[in-house]
């Protein structure tokens, strides 16, 4: 035994597992009457937003619901889905934030494989949500807590549920919340579509959301106190761990309910905004909003971005307008972001097409993540700095889910080899920094949403006139990426565009359904599998 392992043990007053749950006690200790929340008239400072999510907790505790509960919330950028990210998990529970833009089939799904206790709704989704708890499979009594918001008005459907006011009105300001007992317990649920039309359960831990939140600041090189708009929804990745990074700041959140540039605009000038994330479309917004609109915006705003590369003419606008942007890489799976394309002072002397290609890349691997790498899959080596070799970009450290929820083989499949497969081939150049070149190939990603091509070739082929389908991403200059869906009619039918859009909006969130039918041969092998990167070709892409 080492002289360092003698009598030298772990204790309660040299070591305590990592939460997030912490910052906002400190936020709260130290900041009390700092500015915390914004939304509309409300102003709400740390120690008021510290007390009411220990009411949250203790209110969720006195009915029953405690640790690894899970309880979701279908909430927009509204105060209360910044109370949840603590409240629940203060209760010792598992958050399900859920993402409000999908239909109610596949809510309800959510809501019986993450076997939810209590759902907090707002106004705004409680149709979505009436017709979820009617398809629930699960006979287990679930507790509705419905949010109200002045900015929305009342629900036209209520759904008979405690009033969250109420709720958090029976609760203890006091309530004396406990830290978990490993910093490996759960925190959060998200679902992924993933490779496959099947929704999967990804499970974060307190370990990993402290240290992901902690890594947004040392990579943003975040002050105290920033002002961060909500343009990002909560229910992606949980806004990247944003909310945890925010209170650990003792900054001010934002609340957005809905993207629009006018609003964007709008908060940056009212509330000072010095941060805020989004997919690249945000960013198209406002680089091509009318130039009244920007008038007064102060530069120096700094935008996080992930997704589709940003290409020359917007990194152009966002300078244009003094925003100052950061693109970040990452997946569910790893918090969000868990790469930044690390900026260099040399880039600055650039021109704009140079700048363009540098910033464009996924980059390095976030501050507190172990590594990411470009692995080959089949010898699990790296793949040589040489721009050309391709493999896949693989990630280890703390920033990594504890898996899929109930899926034991695709956990042990994204974790062969003791890395998380991304399944997003890439090369790395000279200089160390990681380019994707192709997205896992099934995988849509529009406006910062996935989406599985095979849920919806499989929701085509339900049409009794498809034969054969195929769905490939086509770049859209606002979204990114729409779906394109190739259809191979069967002998003898006919049907329209507008017939194939209809059916499929029925059965498909709106941002799935796809916005190009093109009807042909589908070009297959010998065996008869589609030929997908045919198609990807006259779609634009590249098809490798």
């Amino acid at each position: 035994m080492s002289i360092y392992d003698q009598h030298l043990d772990r204790n309660e007053a040299n070591h305590a597992p990592l939460t997030p749950l912490s910052f906002i006690e400190r936020a709260a200790e130290v900041y009390p009457e700092r500015l915390a929340i914004v939304h509309g008239d409300l102003r709400q400072t740390w120690r008021e937003t510290y007390a009411r999510c220990r009411r949250l907790a203790s209110s969720l505790r006195r009915a029953g619901i405690g640790r690894n509960d899970t309880v979701a919330a279908m909430l927009p950028n509204v105060p209360p889905m910044v109370e949840a990210h603590f409240g629940v998990p203060m209760a010792g529970a598992v958050l399900n934030a859920l993402n409000t833009r999908l239909d109610p089939e596949t809510v309800a799904f959510m809501l019986d494989h993450g076997e939810a206790r209590a759902v907090i709704v707002d106004p705004e989704f409680t149709p979505v949500m009436a017709r979820a708890l009617a398809l629930r499979q699960s006979t287990a009594p679930l507790l509705v807590i419905e949010a109200a918001d002045a900015l929305h008005g009342p629900a036209a459907r209520p759904l008979g549920g405690t009033p969250y006011e109420d709720f958090l009105a029976a609760g203890d300001a006091q309530f004396a919340w406990e830290l978990p007992g490993d910093e490996w317990d759960a925190i959060a649920l998200n679902y992924t579509s993933g490779t496959t039309g099947n929704p999967k359960g990804v499970v974060y831990h307190h370990r990993g959301a402290a240290i992901n939140a902690i890594s947004n600041i040392l990579e943003w090189d975040m002050p105290k106190h920033s002002v961060y708009l909500w343009t990002l929804p909560m229910f992606h990745c949980n806004g990247w761990c944003f909310p945890w990074t925010v209170a650990a700041r003792a900054g001010v959140n934002v609340c957005l309910r809905r993207v629009e540039a006018q609003a964007i605009f709008d908060a940056i000038r009212d509330h000072g905004v010095t941060h805020y994330c989004g997919a690249p479309i945000v960013q198209s917004l406002l680089v091509n909003a009318p130039p009244g609109m920007k008038q007064g915006v102060p530069a120096g705003v700094k935008a996080m971005v992930a997704g589709a590369a940003p290409p020359a003419a917007r990194i152009e606008g966002m300078e244009q307008m003094g925003f100052d942007q950061t693109h970040v890489y990452g997946l569910t799976e790893v918090y969000g972001p868990a790469t930044v394309c690390a900026r260099h002072a040399a880039w600055d002397a650039l021109d704009i097409g140079e700048r363009a290609r540098l910033n464009a890349r996924q980059g390095v691997r976030y501050h507190l993540q172990r590594s990411a790498r470009v692995l080959d899959p089949q010898t699990m080596q790296p793949v040589p700095r040489d721009g050309q070799t391709m493999g896949e970009v693989m990630f280890r450290g703390n920033i990594a889910m504890k898996g899929y929820l109930k899926n034991p083989k695709a956990t042990d499949e994204a974790f062969a080899g003791g890395w998380f497969h991304s399944g997003d081939l890439a090369v790395v150049e000279p200089d160390g920094y990681v380019r994707i070149k192709d997205r896992s190939k099934d995988i849509i990603i529009s406006g910062g949403e996935n989406i599985s091509s095979i849920e919806v070739e499989d929701v085509l082929y339900r049409h009794p006139a498809v034969m054969v389908a195929a769905v490939v991403a086509r770049p859209d200059p606002k979204w990114g990426e729409t779906p394109c869906a190739y259809i191979e009619l069967r002998s003898g039918f006919q049907v329209s565009t507008d017939e194939i859009i209809a059916h499929c909006r029925a059965q498909l969130a709106g941002f799935k359904v796809p916005k190009t039918v093109i009807f042909c041969d589908i070009p297959k092998t010998s065996t008869g599998k589609v030929q997908k990167f045919e198609l990807r070709k006259r779609t634009g892409h590249d098809g490798q």
